[in-house]
């Protein structure tokens, strides 16, 4: 199959995905182990990207300074700092650990 042939098999996976959620029955939708499933869902696939941008760098496992970025930015979620303040603490992090000559 070629790209494209893969780039419209996607778009059907889409659109059968979403159309699925429309027409299934509202009580499902409304029940809380729907609710429940569906906000861990997001949080486990979020924590997923995270890891995998954080620790690797094309197919090998890389602990640089975005690790070390990623544990202060965690510490200061973990003291319960505003947003801004953690994403300014993850990149000086970053930038000081690339400026002590990690990649």
């Amino acid at each position: 199959m070629s790209l494209w042939g893969w780039i419209l098999a996607g778009c059907a996976v889409a659109f059968a995905t979403k159309l699925t959620g429309y027409l299934l029955p509202s009580r499902w939708l409304e029940s809380d182990g729907f609710r429940k499933t569906s906000s861990a869902l997001t949080i486990a696939l979020l924590s997923a990207l995270v890891a995998t941008n954080a620790f690797a760098s094309g197919q090998t496992l890389a602990l640089d300074s975005r690790a070390l970025a990623l544990a202060a930015a965690a510490v200061a979620l973990w003291r319960r700092l505003p947003f801004l303040a953690v994403v300014i603490i993850g990149a000086t992090v970053a930038a000081l650990g690339r400026l002590a000559g990690l990649p």
